[in-house]
């Protein structure tokens, strides 16, 4: 579980209707974000790790333990856990002091913009709660943890399911030519190769668009930028890409959002 010294954001957390935001405050609500990792990450998704624990159903690694979490609540359902985002502030760090994004990415022009950071990871929504209200109170709960953290740039991995470069060319492509970070903050994939890029005229965007991962497109409307290249997970059967966003963009656009969604 994290750090005692962790706090629950001073801004009032999103709640409508029977859902609710708090971050995780003990053992068992990390297990149970752990729990609904599993069943989206490995379980829907075919992920797999060193650190996944098939026999308690657990989706779980090292950096947990340093990592703020999120939780999205049905209070309908007895409290039951049905939203997570794992959440670290660049002036604590994880092991070494390495963000988890250091394995795939080089952050270097993050580390060097100057800016607060906050690095954004592991989210998932149970399948019952997708496409509603429930990713829009996440939005506005994230904003309110930032703004309360004074972070200025968030940024994480953000995955298309599957290992196979060539087989998303199309939307990874549209991807770089349409929303490539500014080079101040352009992080890069680990190793950056950049291959499987096909000419922005050779780009079926309706093609592109449609695999997009719906997360990825949320963080687009948000105002989203990508960092350079694609990590292949093969962990995780997962291709990542780094997501760049400005603080204070998302808690304008979130509250815009939950406005709408009400």
């Amino acid at each position: 579980m994290a750090p005692a010294s962790h706090s629950q954001p001073r801004s009032a957390q999103p709640r409508s209707g029977g859902l609710s935001t708090r971050l995780a405050v003990s053992p068992s609500d990390l297990r149970a974000a752990q729990a609904l990792r599993y069943r989206v990450f490995v379980s829907e998704l075919g992920g797999d790790g060193p650190c996944v624990d098939h026999d308690a159903g657990l989706e779980q690694d090292t950096f947990d333990p340093y990592f703020d979490h999120l939780l999205l609540i049905d209070n309908g359902r007895g409290g039951q856990v049905v939203g997570v985002y794992r959440l670290l502030p660049g002036d604590r760090l994880g092991p070494d002091g390495q963000f988890y994004s250091d394995a795939e990415f080089d952050l270097t022009p993050l580390r060097r913009s100057g800016q607060r950071l906050l690095e954004l990871g592991r989210s998932c929504v149970d399948p019952a709660y997708r496409g509603g209200l429930a990713m829009m109170l996440m939005w506005q709960a994230l904003a309110n943890y930032a703004l309360d953290r004074d972070a200025q740039i968030l940024f994480g991995a953000a995955s298309f399911p599957g290992a196979d470069l060539s087989g998303l060319a199309q939307p990874l492509s549209w991807l770089h030519h349409n929303h490539l970070a500014p080079q101040e903050l352009r992080v890069r994939a680990k190793p950056c190769k950049l291959d499987y890029l096909v000419a922005p005229r050779d780009v079926d965007v309706r093609a592109a668009k449609r695999v997009i991962p719906p997360l990825i497109r949320s963080y687009l409307r948000l105002g989203a930028t990508i960092g350079e290249g694609a990590f292949v997970d093969r962990a995780f059967n997962t291709t990542d890409v780094c997501i760049i966003l400005d603080a204070a963009r998302l808690s304008d656009q979130a509250q815009t959002l939950v406005r709408r969604a009400l």
